[in-house]
């Protein structure tokens, strides 16, 4: 009776489906394991005449002044406006763990009235942390992503040539310390928390270890116990646990974007059967004003009378139609679509289905 039991259940599990399995490392940060955010202040030289005004930029002429100071060339007291120079910021993150002589990817942004840093090299420059510490120096050609051409009468810019990267362009010169060998437990912070997600992953660690090793403290952090593992570091139980397949939970929710008419409809969203009518109203004003002048040689002004002409159109609109309750996604992009509107009136038609309590999920307006 036992064994038929335990047969019973276990062809009961599969029943249980959730969602699309992620690997562990893309749900959450590991306590500890995180980058640190890098600054400096440089200098670009080499472009081509697209540098920065130094009258407009006077702290590209100084930073410019002190770095020829260190090189042994004297210019005190000399009036000198190159255009082929631009002071920047150079920004980069240090990555969690990373060791002395490695190199990671820099972004370049001028600061000043520079119209481009295509072609610019940076001079080595220190980046520091929050602390104050020189953790990086970056140096290197800056490969810029933009276009900038002008005449005399117009100007065209495509992307943004006033900033630009550095592949490898930054060598670590210091190294954050953290031991992981004193880690007698790692806290797993969700990046998007919820309870059902966390209790799934407590679940999955303790299924992987045998034994209860993980305890979900709330919905945004897991506690992994290193001891409990029988694993001989932290490092070897977080090599282990990353690459463990979770079906995480989402809320619903349906983001739009009024801006540029982008609508994003979560898997989860539902909607309860309602009617919709959708119409456009168009306000026209016209201003014509007429000129009035006397006859000839006769006394008077030329006077400008004003002519205004107003109308209101209403476009014939979708007229009343019926979405049904949708079970499923696909159900209901079908029925929105059925509206046959544009993405800018479906925008104003879900905030309406949403104030009617007919819209199911989280409404977000970028």
């Amino acid at each position: 009776m036992r064994l038929f039991a335990l047969l019973i259940g276990l062809m009961l599990l599969p029943a249980i489906t959730w969602a699309e399995d992620i690997r562990l490392k893309d749900l959450v940060e590991f306590d500890g394991v995180r980058g640190n955010d890098l600054v400096g202040y440089g200098l670009v030289v080499g472009l081509n005449g697209t540098g920065d005004g130094i009258r407009n930029a006077p702290f590209t002429e100084e930073i410019m002044q002190n770095l020829l100071e260190r090189l042994g060339v004297n210019v005190s007291g000399e009036a000198f406006r190159p255009k082929n120079v631009a002071a920047v910021l150079v920004t980069s993150e240090l990555p969690a763990l990373a060791r002395a002589g490695g190199k990671i990817d820099v972004t370049v942004s001028a600061i000043g009235d520079a119209k481009s840093l295509l072609g610019g090299t940076l001079v080595m420059t220190p980046m520091n942390g929050a602390d104050g510490q020189i953790y990086a120096v970056a140096q290197g050609t800056i490969i810029a992503g933009g276009v900038s051409a002008e005449g005399q009468a117009a100007r065209v810019v495509q992307g943004v040539p006033t900033a630009g990267v550095i592949p490898s362009g930054a060598r670590v010169e210091r190294e954050v310390e953290f031991d992981f060998t004193t880690l007698s437990s790692v806290r797993l912070a969700l990046r998007n928390p919820d309870f059902t997600t966390a209790g799934r992953i407590e679940q999955v660690l303790n299924a992987e270890f045998g034994r209860r090793v993980a305890t979900m403290l709330d919905a945004g952090t897991v506690e992994l116990d290193i001891a409990a593992t029988g694993m001989r570091s932290a490092a070897h139980v977080i090599g282990r646990a990353e690459n463990l397949s979770v079906a995480p939970e989402s809320r619903a929710r349906v983001v739009v974007d009024q801006r540029s008419g982008t609508i994003v409809i979560g898997e989860e969203v539902r909607i309860s059967r309602v009617a919709v009518a959708q119409g456009n109203l168009t306000l026209r004003v016209e201003e014509a004003p007429m000129v009035v002048q006397p006859n000839p040689f006769a006394e008077g002004e030329t006077m400008v009378v004003p002519r205004t002409r107003t109308g209101i159109d209403q476009a014939p609109g979708t007229g009343l139609a019926e979405v049904t309750g949708g079970t499923s996604l696909s159900e209901l992009v079908a029925g929105l679509n059925a509206l046959g509107v544009a993405p800018h009136d479906m925008i104003d038609i879900l905030k309406s289905i949403k104030a009617a309590g007919a819209l199911h999920a989280e409404f977000v307006v970028n």
